[in-house]
């Protein structure tokens, strides 16, 4: 054998990432003294089948996306500040995540400031930019750490996340 390993199942497993959704069961929204997340977050492309292709990434992001809403209205019961947002890298689907953040006992660090965003993309991936700007009521800011990177949340939700400075 070459080592190659052949994937089954992807066509039920596409369907299944169009179709499912997550109902949060195994996070606590509802006692108020354990209702705490501490940079709490998901990924959807666990595999980084996303990588390969934008025709593989895009069903992964639109699965964040409509779990951003979902966890939003999941969030709306907390009985304290909370902040949500999403995180996509330039080329990297397997890192793009969705996060969830309150003060909590662990840190600190509520509210969660990403520094030196900009309102300018930093994306290089021409296919992520076109997804990103199609999407509406979103707060979109831009980064360059080890690879490019786009922040999004919004306003009306939560705490925003809040930028330090953020560049024209």
């Amino acid at each position: 054998m070459n080592g190659i390993k052949k994937h089954r199942g992807l066509r039920r497993y596409y369907k299944n990432l169009k179709i499912k959704n997550s109902n949060w069961s195994g996070l606590n929204f509802d006692t108020p003294e354990q209702a705490w997340f501490d940079l709490w977050h998901t990924h959807f492309d666990w595999r980084g089948y996303g990588n390969k292709s934008f025709k593989k990434r895009k069903p992964h992001l639109d699965k964040l996306f409509r779990h951003f809403d979902l966890l939003a209205e999941k969030a709306k019961s907390l009985q304290t500040d909370y902040q949500i947002w999403a995180t996509l890298i330039d080329f990297n689907s397997y890192n793009d995540a969705l996060f969830l953040h309150t003060p909590n006992p662990n840190h600190r660090n509520f509210p969660w400031t990403i520094k030196d965003l900009s309102k300018t993309t930093t994306l290089t991936n021409k296919e992520l930019s076109h997804y990103i700007d199609d999407l509406v009521d979103y707060e979109k800011l831009y980064g360059q750490a080890d690879e490019a990177f786009c922040v999004l949340f919004k306003k009306s939700l939560g705490i925003p996340v809040v930028q330090v400075a953020a560049k024209p």
